[in-house]
């Protein structure tokens, strides 16, 4: 039952601040989206009603999170896991659906389907938490490579498909969070320095001496082009030049809401997705871009404190893995929004289309919000 404890305590910048870019991201969609009858099949609240839907979903979900304690049964966390490798498994079964060279979905039925790979950050988040928290040393062998093996087989089944953005963001939350656990910041350079190393010695081989690599080609165009995008000016570098060409067009003011041309007129793929933010900063400018990083240095900003205050190991690392995975989308997506940034795909959170990603982050918050409700005994 709710309690006027509750109330008083849940961190309302923290929920504020991520139902405000909700609703920027709904309002964005329809402007990216209104006019493109191939998406909406000619009714131009299509994919805001989608995306509703989900918003709608995700805040139920928080809500049970929130009222719930973020402290599961270990029988819990084992299940969690099973069905985390079971989904990204049926992805790669023919159940699952390939969307732009990447089975990554499963079809639920009709227009319904599910991104798993999405939902299985927050799922190893959570079971990699209760991993690292239940270790009291970390100096053994067996204390520094265990966490490689709980990651290992979601992160190969997510690079089968292959979703290489989403790998990324694997790689980046479970460093932090092995840091903020207490693991050896040599043993963590070393790692991080063999993996740069053995990927370096990947690309040489393959370019000397014609060793396959276990990327697609077009996976290498779109994680090079932003160094020099008119090198394809009119392949794989055109996303990256009509994103900045958004960007710089809106100026300080931007162009008007619903005003914007490079979405509208079709230039921008994706600008529903992957570069709302350009679409965003297009129409609203300098200002709009501005209020929207505002509002995500907010959430990182409440994320730390909450880590900070958390009552337990458990409830510090769940928050540094939820934390990791917001702060590399945000710097990832706007990045390549401007061009300085890899293109991988990686929608910017609560903002851009995508039913499986908005439900997962919502969920996110609720595990913040419940740590920060918990981070006293006397509220439960």
């Amino acid at each position: 039952m709710w309690d006027k404890k509750l109330f008083k305590n849940i961190d309302y910048y923290l929920l504020i601040s991520v139902l405000l870019l909700v609703v920027i991201g709904l309002v964005m969609i329809y402007s990216a989206t209104r006019n493109n009858y191939a998406l909406t099949g000619g009714d131009p609240f299509a994919l805001v009603k989608k995306q509703a839907l989900a918003v709608a979903m995700g805040i139920a979900g928080m809500i049970l999170i929130m009222l719930s304690d973020y402290r599961f049964p270990d029988l819990i966390f084992h299940i969690l896991y099973g069905l985390n490798l079971l989904l990204l498994l049926l992805v790669l079964s023919p159940l699952g659906m390939e969307v732009k060279g990447a089975k990554s979905w499963l079809n639920l039925g009709g227009a319904f389907s599910l991104q798993p790979s999405e939902l299985a950050k927050l799922l190893v988040i959570l079971t990699l938490a209760k991993h690292l928290a239940d270790k009291e040393e970390i100096d053994s062998f067996w204390d520094l490579w265990s966490p490689f093996i709980h990651i290992f087989f979601p992160l190969v089944l997510i690079l089968l498909q292959p979703d290489l953005g989403t790998t990324l963001v694997f790689m980046f939350f479970f460093f932090v969070m092995l840091y903020v656990a207490g693991y050896s910041r040599r043993f963590l350079l070393g790692v991080i320095l063999a993996g740069i190393s053995a990927l370096v010695l990947l690309f040489v081989s393959h370019y000397y001496l014609g060793t396959p690599l276990p990327f697609k080609e077009y996976q290498i165009q779109r994680m090079t082009i932003f160094l020099n995008p008119d090198r394809d000016p009119t392949g794989s570098g055109w996303n990256v030049r009509q994103a900045i060409i958004a960007v710089g067009s809106g100026r300080f003011m931007g162009k008007g809401l619903f005003q914007g041309t490079q979405g509208r007129l079709g230039f921008l793929p994706e600008s529903h997705n992957d570069f709302i933010f350009a679409i965003l900063c297009e129409e609203l400018g300098f200002l709009g871009g501005f209020l929207v990083l505002a509002l995500f240095f907010i959430i990182i900003w409440r994320c730390l404190v909450i880590m900070q205050q958390a009552k337990d190991k458990e409830g510090v690392l769940i928050t540094a893995g939820i934390t990791a995975m917001f702060l590399f989308h945000i710097m990832e997506n706007i990045g390549m929004n401007i061009g300085i940034m890899p293109i991988t795909g990686i929608p910017l959170p609560f903002v851009s289309y995508g039913g499986s990603a908005m439900i997962t982050n919502l969920l996110a918050i609720g595990f913040i919000e419940n740590i920060w409700l918990r981070r006293q005994k006397l509220l439960f």
